[in-house]
């Protein structure tokens, strides 16, 4: 496959600095800080007390710092959200997003980058590649960037990993919901964070109706409602050519699997991807059902 670069302009960058940054974001947030001992970067969220995402982000080591890598429309709130939380705590946080860029290679062997970028592997997915973070002004020392953001989401769509901004709504959806579990989202080791009982809860007591999976078919458009019948059963998210991710009810598409009857969208037939439901109607069969 060949290597891509692209921008993502739609990033912003926060800079957690001071003696007690770690520790501030590891009571807070669904991974766990320690892992960064071992690996250049993760992928959290930060849940409201009812364990919903309210912010989805990655932490990156940066020499005594942390910068968070956020869609760039949340990063002013999710400063005022941690400076919430951090009381007296040895903490500054920084709003860098003017003066930092982000961008994504993949496809290829990760780019040779100059001293002062960062480059680490998107610990969501192997196949997603590396993301990069550098100061605005030196995105040209990255060489062209030959693709654009659509080019990164229709790979990312592929490989069935949800974003943020497009494939479920925050304040509203919880982690195993938008797959944490399945792409390095949560720890469910570490100590207690914001929401974590309810984590915890789905994670071994609780059937987890909805997820994120990956569908196919014609005429997909985002929002677009998916139908069993005449009952509306999941919301399309991203979209690239007649692929997509959607928010599903998997009891009633395992139903519809079972009985050999067709989901719809927008009037035209889809299908859910087989390796997705196979997966999470095995977690429909192992757990007892308990409404959160």
């Amino acid at each position: 496959m060949a290597g891509h670069i692209a921008q993502r302009a739609d990033r912003g960058v926060i800079q957690a600095s001071g003696a007690d940054a770690a520790k501030l974001l590891d009571s807070l947030i669904t991974q766990d800080m320690d892992l960064l001992r071992s690996q250049p970067a993760i992928h959290a969220g930060l849940l409201s007390p009812q364990g919903k995402i309210l912010f989805a982000f990655f932490v990156v080591s940066s020499g005594d710092d942390f910068l968070l890598d956020v869609a760039q429309d949340h990063a002013a709130a999710l400063v005022k959200r941690l400076t919430m939380y951090k009381l007296r705590a040895a903490v500054q946080l920084t709003d860098l997003s003017a003066q930092m860029a982000v961008a994504v290679a993949w496809g290829a062997a990760p780019p040779a980058v100059p001293r002062g970028i960062l480059s680490l592997p998107d610990p969501r997915h192997t196949d997603l590649g590396t993301r990069l973070l550098l100061p605005s002004g030196r995105l040209a020392e990255l060489g062209k960037c030959d693709a654009d953001a659509n080019v990164y989401h229709a790979h990312r769509v592929g490989l069935g990993v949800p974003d943020e901004a497009l494939d479920y709504p925050l304040g509203d959806t919880f982690p195993h919901e938008a797959d944490f579990d399945l792409f390095n989202g949560a720890s469910f080791t570490k100590g207690c964070y914001v929401g974590q009982e309810v984590v915890s809860r789905m994670q071994n007591k609780t059937v987890v109706r909805k997820r994120v999976v990956r569908i196919s078919g014609d005429g997909l458009t985002t929002g677009g409602e998916i139908k069993h019948g005449d009952g509306v059963i999941g919301a399309i998210g991203s979209i690239a050519g007649n692929r997509a991710l959607a928010m599903l009810r998997l009891d009633r598409a395992s139903e519809a699997a079972d009985k050999g009857e067709i989901l719809t969208a927008n009037g035209h037939a889809i299908s859910v991807d087989t390796v997705d439901l196979a997966r999470f109607r095995d977690s429909l069969a192992n757990k007892p059902v308990i409404d959160l």
